[in-house]
């Protein structure tokens, strides 16, 4: 099966999110949302902080304001972006630095950042450019390590083309939901997050959990990151299979998820 046709992503939104780890107490655990009920894609299901592509994603100025880029394609520097964006406005968590220093903001800072600018930022009434440009701050994308590429299948009615990265938590900051398209937070094991799905207690949509699973292979963030530098992306866009058990999603072996097929997601029951 190819990575990637061009169909495949015809009809799909550039999407970012990021894998926030840590080491806690029994292991590597990785910091996990709950979205609203009530929002119209994956509601309700256990996901990492991420979305779509905003607008200001792309302003030229924001390129003058991140470190870590050297190399990379234009597309790859936006979906950065996007990601450290992201997981500002829906946990407060934010792989910056002040410009010229080297340690990333500590609290204090946040503290005056996160109500100032989330908020502002999620409702699009202003571009990640000028809250840079305003507190004189850099991205700091070479914190992203790219983990994962999931494209939608094309049954699906909405479809996007997601970029998963994974990304040392800082140790200084807080990561506490949104209390609107979120509203949970936890920090949990990989095994933790599949027994707990596995259980009803959570949703987990199909990218989710097979990331999940991947990187439970991992016990700790150091041999996490050392395994996904040592493998290169493969793009997965599942393709739908009929076989003896029904109809089953195939995914490419080499993207290292230890399965290469499991079963089409069941649609929510209404209530």
């Amino acid at each position: 099966m190819s990575s990637a046709t061009p169909s495949a992503t015809s009809t799909t939104r550039l999407a970012a999110t990021i894998l926030m780890l840590r080491d806690g107490a029994e292991g590597l655990e990785v910091f996990m949302v709950v979205r609203h009920h009530e929002i119209d894609f994956a509601a309700g299901a256990l996901v990492f902080p991420g979305g779509k592509l905003a607008a200001g994603d792309e302003d030229p100025r924001v390129r003058l304001r991140c470190t870590g880029i050297a190399g990379l394609a234009p597309e790859q520097i936006t979906l950065r972006v996007a990601a450290i964006r992201e997981a500002f406005e829906e946990c407060g968590v934010l792989l910056a630095r002040a410009r010229g220093e080297q340690r990333l903001l500590g609290p204090a800072r946040l503290a005056v950042l996160g109500p100032r600018y989330r908020k502002a930022l999620d409702k699009g009434d202003l571009g990640i450019a000028d809250m840079l440009e305003t507190e004189d701050l850099e991205l700091a994308c070479e914190e992203l390590v790219p983990f994962a590429h999931w494209i939608t299948p094309a049954f699906m009615p909405k479809r996007f083309d997601t970029h998963f990265y994974l990304a040392v938590a800082p140790a200084e900051q807080l990561a506490v939901h949104d209390g609107t398209e979120l509203v949970d937070s936890l920090w949990l094991r990989p095994a933790h997050a599949l027994s707990q799905a596995a259980a009803g207690l959570h949703t987990l949509v199909p990218a989710t959990e097979l990331n999940v699973k991947k990187l439970g292979f991992s016990n700790s963030v150091g041999a996490a990151l050392r395994a996904t530098r040592a493998q290169p992306v493969v793009t997965v866009v599942p393709e739908v299979v009929k076989k003896p058990q029904g109809m089953r999603l195939v995914i490419p072996a080499e993207a290292g998820y230890g399965v290469t097929e499991f079963a089409l997601p069941q649609a929510p029951r209404k209530t």
